[in-house]
Formats: structure tokens, C-alpha cells, sequence
């Protein structure tokens, strides 16, 4: 475990017991997260990318332990928090906190503002009554509010004032890391650009760390120093953002890509349509999951095979699978121990 590195989270499992018959007994598992390797380094922001129920979510959830990873390690600025009690992992959880996808439904409408952003400060019993109303004050004009915001119900404010709320409660304990759940989806494409730039200034600002969560590429193309790709609970690209977009390996990745809208009209792109259903990752395919879902004549081939990441262009790593790479990039990554 690197002491170097924020986060370094080593073959991390999430998997989900399903119960059924007559005696209720375990029949199967949902695999969400099925052996995820990655790390943040200070002040950088990892995207984590994928379709709806690729397990992008449950991962982040993983990572600031809301829920027990079933197996694998998750080390926090060289401190492994993988088995770490809820009470030994309180004074922890100052250094690593989240923003969740839907602020309707994270902020609590019966609380006040100054209620919802002072509660992390009470439970850490930080500052008095006074020096609590003054970080308050300052956390809602950080993200662009008014103090007399403090005295209103999130249900009072739009969407991407909501936002702005569940942001400055994430800063209140001045953490180090911050994992964004998708912050920007249930927004107005219009309010998404101003949450974009405001995560961004504050990262400037505060040295923070960011794994920022997005089902859309383009999301964070703009905000994103590395980019994995998740696909059925496994990453199968990981790349420094610039070097993931001009020459994406995978075709999961070429196939997300090719749905982001292009600002040249004139500009000629081939969408790539997806064939076939997503695996359930109750009873995920024995080989490659994505050689599965298209069908491509190697499938077979990759029935009980690993299929590693490995690095095909200095800090570039792909899944090592027939079915999802070119023919000169799998003879190149076969050729890999």
C-alpha cells in the first residue's frame, strides 16, 4: 500500500448475497464491484466512468466505507480502513467525504441550511456556537450563496442551488478526498457547466482530491487527470484523460465515446451502436463480459481466462481480452507476463 498515494484501493470486491427457496438461504450474488484496483494521487481528480449498473456507484460508496467491502483493501493516505470499525473510522471520516447524485433526496427538507451544513461540525465537536455560525456563513459564500440562505429549507432553492448546499456540507470538515456521485446528472444541462467549474476552482483552491463518478464521458473530459472505465464491475481502461480520448483501446470505451456529441457540425463521426443486453452481474459470462454482450467470434476463447490490465503505452492500461482490443494491441499485451 502506497504511502505516497490518497487513496489506493487493491482488488476490491462488492458482492451483494441473493436469498431465495423456501428456507431462505444464499442461492447466488449480485457481483457489483468484482476486483477493482486504482489510486488517487494528491490534488487529482480520477473519473470513474460507465453505464447505469456497471457499479460505478457502489464503488465510491465502498471507498469511504458506507458499505463493507466483501473483499480487497482500501488504504486511505497510508492507513488501511478496509476492516477499520465505524468508531475507529470516525475521526478518519474528516479526511474523506462525498456528493451525492440527487440533492433532493440528500438533503433532509425538514432541517435548515445552517443545520444540514453544521452537522458534520457538531458530530466532530468543532468550533463553538459562534465560530460554527462563521463557517457556516463562509462555507455558503464559498459556493456562491448567500448567508441568508442559512436560515431556509433546501426545498426553497433549485436544483443546482441544492447542489451547492450538499457541496458545502462535503467542505465542512476541510476533507482531503471527495468522491462526486455523479453530481451533475440530475441537473439542467445548463446549471451543469456552473457545478463543473465551481468543483473545479474548488479543487485550486483547497488541494482537494476528487473521484468524481459520471455515466458521461464528456462530463468529465474537462475535469478529469486520469480516466478509468468501468464495465460490469471490473475496470477495463484506465488512462490519463487526454491520452483516453484521442486514442481510446478498448471498444467499450470507442463505443461511449462515440455517443458524445460533436460542437463541429461539419465534423463526421461513426456512432457505434451497442448490440445485445448488459450481463447480469447475478450470473455474469464466464469470459470476457463485453465479448459476450456484442457476441464476437473470440468469446469462447476467453471462458475461465484472466483478463489483467495491462499497460499498452506508458500509463495507458486496457483489459487484456481478445474480443475488446485491436489485433495488434492483443498480440502486444498477450506477449505481457
Amino acid at each position: 500500500m502506497s504511502s505516497k498515494m490518497l487513496l489506493d484501493v487493491s482488488n476490491l470486491q462488492m458482492h451483494f448475497p441473493v436469498r431465495g427457496g423456501v428456507i431462505p438461504r444464499q442461492v447466488g450474488a449480485v457481483k457489483a464491484v468484482d476486483g477493482v484496483s486504482l489510486h488517487i494521487g494528491p490534488g487529482e481528480t480520477l473519473g470513474l466512468v460507465g453505464e447505469s449498473g456497471c457499479g460505478k456507484s457502489t464503488l465510491g460508496k465502498a471507498v469511504v466505507r458506507l458499505l463493507k467491502p466483501t473483499s480487497g483493501s482500501i488504504g486511505f493516505n497510508g492507513t488501511d480502513i478496509t476492516r477499520m470499525s465505524q468508531r475507529a473510522l470516525r475521526p478518519l471520516r474528516r479526511d474523506f467525504q462525498m456528493i451525492f447524485q440527487d440533492p433532493v433526496e440528500s438533503l433532509d427538507p425538514r432541517m435548515s441550511v445552517r443545520s444540514i451544513i453544521e452537522e458534520p461540525l457538531l458530530i466532530h465537536r468543532i468550533g463553538s456556537r459562534s465560530d460554527r455560525v462563521r463557517m457556516v456563513n463562509e462555507l455558503l459564500d464559498r459556493v456562491g450563496l448567500p448567508s441568508s440562505a442559512a436560515e431556509r429549507y433546501s426545498f426553497e432553492f433549485s436544483g443546482g442551488q441544492r447542489q451547492r448546499i450538499g457541496i458545502a456540507r462535503a467542505l465542512a470538515l476541510k476533507p482531503k478526498l471527495i468522491v462526486c456521485d455523479e453530481p451533475v446528472s440530475a441537473l439542467d444541462v445548463s446549471i451543469q457547466s456552473q457545478i463543473l467549474n465551481l468543483l473545479v476552482e474548488l479543487q485550486r483552491e483547497l488541494g482537494l482530491s476528487y473521484l468524481f463518478i459520471a455515466h458521461d464521458l464528456s462530463v468529465v473530459k474537462h475535469v478529469s487527470d486520469r480516466v478509468a472505465v468501468m464495465y460490469l464491475g471490473k475496470i477495463v481502461e484506465l488512462a490519463p484523460s487526454e491520452s483516453i480520448y484521442r486514442d481510446p483501446r478498448h471498444a467499450y470505451t470507442k463505443a461511449l465515446l462515440s455517443a458524445i456529441p460533436s460542437t463541429d457540425p461539419n465534423a463526421s463521426r461513426e456512432r457505434i451502436l451497442l448490440e445485445g443486453e448488459i450481463p447480469s452481474p447475478i450470473d455474469p459470462p464466464r469470459g470476457s463480459a463485453f465479448g459476450h454482450r456484442i457476441k464476437h467470434p473470440r468469446y469462447d476463447e476467453t471462458i475461465g481466462m484472466e483478463l489483467p490490465l495491462r499497460e499498452i503505452t506508458p500509463g495507458h492500461w486496457v483489459a487484456a481480452d481478445p474480443c475488446c482490443v485491436s489485433a495488434d494491441d492483443w498480440k502486444k499485451l498477450s506477449a505481457q507476463k
